[in-house]
């Protein structure tokens, strides 16, 4: 392990929880909840992603978490090879009743001209969530093994509270193995979905 990497040991149990939304929002359709009663709900500002029909609701993102997003795009972007491409809050359908949001994704260029509405696990080689305060469980444990068992090969999770620190999990068979994380101030070169160096401290600057 070089210098600047920490193993994250963190256990942590995630719930799939339905959030109050705010306002008199009334969304059709009753739990489980389907990826088609989904695209029925209103454009309330909130984003909806399902967990075995169950709802995952957060609010907008700060503006420090979009900050993170935009510069993380831009970090990726600038190193990626022609035939990949990050993008950003793409749909993800896993199943009828499985459905995330994922802050970035990178996927084939091939993909983004064929796919009309919504990438299939297959599609994303690389899924980033930037975490806050909201969504910190789910981040952790929940997407980490949802992604993990729809054979992403690798899930990034940035902590803006730490700084913010970059933790990389690569597949191995079903599951991630433990996650190596990256302190802010350290420069970080990774080779997966390609080679890419940066400091995730960046991210924030």
């Amino acid at each position: 392990m070089g210098e600047g990497e920490i193993r994250d040991n963190e256990q942590v149990t995630a719930m799939a929880t339905t959030e109050p939304t705010t306002g008199r929002t009334v969304l059709p359709g009753v739990p489980p909840f389907t990826v088609d009663d989904l695209l029925k709900f209103p454009d309330d500002g909130n984003r909806y992603e399902l967990f075995n029909g169950s709802l995952l609701v957060s609010p907008a993102p700060t503006p420090l978490h979009q900050l993170a997003i935009t510069e993380m795009l831009y970090v990726l972007r600038r190193a990626s090879p022609p035939d990949l491409v990050p993008l950003t809050t793409v749909n993800l359908r896993v199943s009828d009743k499985d459905y995330y949001i994922p802050d970035i994704v990178v996927v084939p260029k091939a993909s983004v001209e064929s796919v009309p509405l919504m990438f299939s696990p297959s599609d994303v080689r690389l899924a980033i969530e930037v975490v806050s305060p909201s969504t910190q469980g789910r981040d952790r444990a929940l997407k980490a093994s949802a992604y993990a068992a729809v054979g992403i090969p690798s899930y990034w999770r940035i902590e803006l509270a730490e700084g913010p620190a970059l933790y990389v999990y690569e597949l191995d068979g079903k599951t991630y193995g433990p996650p190596v994380a990256y302190k802010a101030g350290t420069v970080v070169t990774l080779q997966q979905p390609y080679t890419i160096s940066f400091d995730p401290a960046d991210l924030i600057a």
